[in-house]
């Protein structure tokens, strides 16, 4: 199976969509995220088709979205994988906790 990321344009459009309404990111802009989705496909894409047996995804991601490409079921009409695209949401608000100290004995 040939597979390509414009196979997948439909689910890069939609995730587009929501970035655009709901996701503020400082670090990607809308144009900047486009770029990063198709370069993450073709990633999972290349992860899809290298798994190994028995494996049914192929996994991309950065700091900022994921993308799984999962085997549809055995019983299946699809003719490509199924595509997730997840958007790793984080807040600034988080506080982030401080290091424990370590106790040395002596």
């Amino acid at each position: 199976m040939d597979l390509t990321v414009d196979m997948f344009k439909a689910e890069i459009t939609e995730a587009l969509r929501s970035y655009d309404k709901y996701i503020v990111c400082i670090a990607k802009t809308p144009e900047d995220c486009e770029g990063a989705l198709q370069r993450l496909v073709e990633k999972a894409i290349k992860a899809y088709l290298q798994r190994a047996p028995g494996l049914r995804h192929g996994i991309a991601l950065d700091n900022q979205v994921t993308i799984i490409l999962s085997q549809p079921p055995e019983d299946s009409t699809l003719e490509k994988p199924l595509c997730g695209i997840y958007f790793n949401l984080a807040s600034p608000y988080h506080k982030k906790r401080a290091p424990q100290p370590v106790k040395v004995e002596r």
